[in-house]
């Protein structure tokens, strides 16, 4: 991994770690033999995947299963926690990459966990089953953006990734694909599992996470991911993350 894209500071042990990045840091694709949580104490991150993209604020958790390959990439200064699962408590949560809600109580474990503090074989064990649970009971959040595989499809996202503000109706992009709207819209759904201005939405309120992380305001980045009218993008945010960009923004925790 090149000097300029290593964590500035790590803090690593058997079963969890703590890594502080700086903004734009990112990793080299890499698998483990061990399921993990990912939590960002601090900052947004991304976790890549075959599947897709998940983005990571601090309300959020995600897990990637064991053997799947992935990197991660930080938005804003970020302190990135990783909780290793044995693979008992593993076979409890997803064989897939997903992310979570994160509970007060969730929260408080996972920096547990990673903190300063090291704790007995039996604690850590007892700090772990406390988080599975929670995890078990919080529902999953669409913070994950799946990655297309038709090459139909891939022209269309690559186009709204270059620019998320882009509202050219799904008509004219299909055209510009080789694609009508009714073949894209049945693509969407077949293969990710939704429609295509769900999709549009999800990659928006990604790209805002990262806009949000690198401390732009609200009206810029509503603007920047393609609502004229702050008020809706608040309300589209909202809805999909869970609190308002300007609460988002605050949310910071100690390193």
């Amino acid at each position: 991994m090149p000097i300029g894209r290593q964590p500035s500071e790590s803090r690593i042990r058997p079963s969890a770690g703590a890594h502080l990045w700086a903004p734009g840091s990112t990793g080299d694709a890499h698998s483990h033999a061990r399921g993990h949580l990912v939590y960002a104490a601090r900052g947004v991150l991304s976790v890549h995947t075959g599947r897709g993209t998940s983005v990571v604020p601090a309300n959020r958790v995600a897990w990637v299963p064991a053997g799947c390959t992935h990197h991660h990439r930080a938005h804003g200064h970020t302190d990135m926690r990783i909780v290793f699962l044995p693979a008992a408590l593993a076979a409890t949560v997803p064989a897939r990459p997903a992310v979570f809600t994160a509970s007060g109580l969730a929260r408080e474990v996972l920096l547990a966990l990673t903190g300063p503090r090291e704790y007995d074989r039996a604690a850590s064990a007892r700090l772990r089953r406390v988080l599975v649970e929670e995890l078990r009971e919080a529902p999953e959040q669409p913070l994950q953006l799946p990655e297309p595989r038709d090459d139909r499809l891939r022209a269309v996202a690559r186009a709204l990734y270059e620019n998320p503000a882009d509202a050219t109706p799904l008509a004219e992009l299909g055209r510009r694909a080789g694609a009508s709207a009714r073949t894209l819209s049945r693509l969407f759904h077949d293969e990710l599992g939704m429609t295509f201005y769900a999709w549009r939405t999800q990659l928006r309120i990604h790209h805002a996470l990262v806009l949000l992380a690198d401390g732009h305001d609200t009206t810029r980045v509503a603007h920047a991911c393609g609502w004229s009218n702050p008020s809706g993008f608040i309300t589209a945010f909202t809805a999909i993350v869970g609190t308002t960009p300007g609460r988002h923004r605050t949310v910071t925790r100690p390193v």
